[in-house]
């Protein structure tokens, strides 16, 4: 009854793991090969793409990891009190600024960028990190609010009700019983974030395409030409800036995949 399904899904992991794939066998392919009729695995393997990304990209690759790291933490910082605000304290009006947290996500973000640029060039920020980083904290935001506005709806009143009674205020016991039960959608939304980040090349190119410290994402768009595609040394640095992303997701899986109020409420 179920011999089929292994095949089927078998077939359907390496159908969307083959764009990887092959990925990584153009990294390992010479620039000399490049014209050549593409082959399923590289004839003459070479690690010059990786050796010229290590020489060149590194700086990019930096800059990358502190632009995410600033965006997670910026959008926790904001969002998370927001969601509790929202989800335990229940002010007036939270339905409709759900509703605008919704729409926020609808917006192209070439018109987010196109309106930053204007602002920021006012302000004095642009080709600047911290510039970046609030950039790319107004898309992380508002998901971030609603995906833990969620998670935190779901940590029983009674336990909240409990620290009252025991003389904790709004802010304890947000901090102390809310947060931690919350600890999976606090990972999720930091998940999210930095992965909005450190893939972002919208942002990056309108607003710190001058800048001293970009991001890697245009470093690989260095590696483009008019008369010039350096293939195996965009694959070489698509690979490496990968493995950050790919680490991350694996280790956080569980943390996205768990249940939130296991243990919250005392048996």
């Amino acid at each position: 009854m179920t011999s089929w399904r292994t095949p089927v899904g078998v077939l359907l992991t390496a159908v969307m793991l083959f764009p990887v794939y092959w990925m990584i066998n153009v990294s390992l392919t010479p620039m000399s090969d490049m014209r050549k009729p593409p082959s399923l695995i590289p004839v003459n393997p070479t690690t010059e793409g990786y050796e010229r990304v290590l020489r060149e990209q590194v700086p990019y690759l930096g800059t990358s990891l502190l632009v995410a790291a600033g965006t997670v933490v910026l959008t926790l910082v904001l969002a998370a009190p927001a969601a509790y605000s929202l989800a335990k304290l229940r002010p007036a009006g939270r339905r409709a600024l759900g509703f605008v947290l919704l729409v926020a996500q609808m917006i192209p973000g070439i018109i987010m960028a196109l309106g930053f640029y204007g602002i920021y060039v006012k302000l004095g920020i642009t080709n600047t990190v911290w510039g970046l980083i609030l950039a790319d904290s107004t898309i992380a935001v508002p998901f971030a609010v609603l995906i833990l506005t969620s998670f935190m709806a779901s940590v029983p009143d009674e336990v909240l009700q409990a620290a009252t009674i025991d003389g904790a205020g709004p802010w304890r016991s947000f901090v102390s019983i809310v947060l931690p039960a919350s600890r999976n959608g606090v990972v999720t939304a930091a998940l999210f974030a930095f992965l909005w980040a450190w893939s972002d090349f919208l942002f990056a190119a309108t607003l710190d395409s001058g800048g001293r410290l970009q991001p890697l994402t245009l470093g690989i768009y260095r590696y483009i030409g008019n008369n010039n595609q350096e293939w195996n040394s965009i694959m070489a640095t698509a690979v490496v800036a990968s493995v950050p992303a790919t680490v991350l997701i694996v280790v956080a899986q569980r943390f996205v995949a768990a249940g939130v109020t296991s243990g919250a409420v005392k048996d």
